[in-house]
């Protein structure tokens, strides 16, 4: 059981605390109850470290399309939502998505923490509102819209089939996969 400082939360009359009788306590002046293991502090530094360009997926997703043959520009600030990688000859926009903080559908990365459930549930709403918008916007000026989920990037194989799929090859004489392009015998 968690003991309580007097010094921090004065009980009345300032009796000292019985720290085996949370009881005792009044509910009010009771310490507010945390299952994170880490303090303020540590979990402000933690959060501060999540970068939001040149993540894993991001960056795993970035080397199949490279190996693909596909070129592409980063995070285009002149597009609505600053796309992750812009495909401007296919008008194409790719969006790389955290499972968590864009709470993809069906995911079990995706469930909303239990402490502070109402500050999580405003901010991930807002994140799918304005992701929907940022879809809408770039609809709206022509661009076609595709996105991978981090859970996706944990199947390499499976995810060089999908981005291979997306992605023709424009010019059909070239195969979208590079391993499958065979040399032709010299005449």
């Amino acid at each position: 059981m968690a003991s309580v400082k007097s010094s921090s939360y004065p009980l009345p009359d300032d009796k000292p605390p019985v720290l085996n009788d949370v009881s005792s306590v009044p509910e009010l002046l009771r310490p507010p109850v945390s299952l994170d293991p880490l303090t303020p502090r540590e979990r402000s530094w933690n959060m501060s470290r999540i970068r939001s360009t040149d993540t894993k997926p991001e960056m795993m997703v970035r080397r199949m399309l490279t190996a693909m043959g596909l070129r592409y520009r980063l995070h285009r600030r002149d597009l609505p939502g600053k796309p992750d990688l812009v495909f401007g000859p296919r008008r194409t926009v790719l969006f790389v998505h955290g499972c968590f903080w864009h709470q993809h559908p069906g995911c079990r990365a995706a469930r909303i923490p239990t402490g502070n459930r109402e500050f999580w549930e405003k901010k991930l709403n807002r994140n799918t509102e304005r992701d929907a918008q940022t879809c809408q916007t770039l609809r709206s000026l022509g661009w076609r819209i595709l996105t991978v989920w981090e859970c996706e990037t944990r199947d390499p194989e499976k995810l060089q089939r999908r981005l291979a799929m997306l992605f023709p090859p424009l010019n059909s004489s070239t195969p979208a996969d590079p391993a499958a392009q065979k040399k032709e015998p010299a005449e």
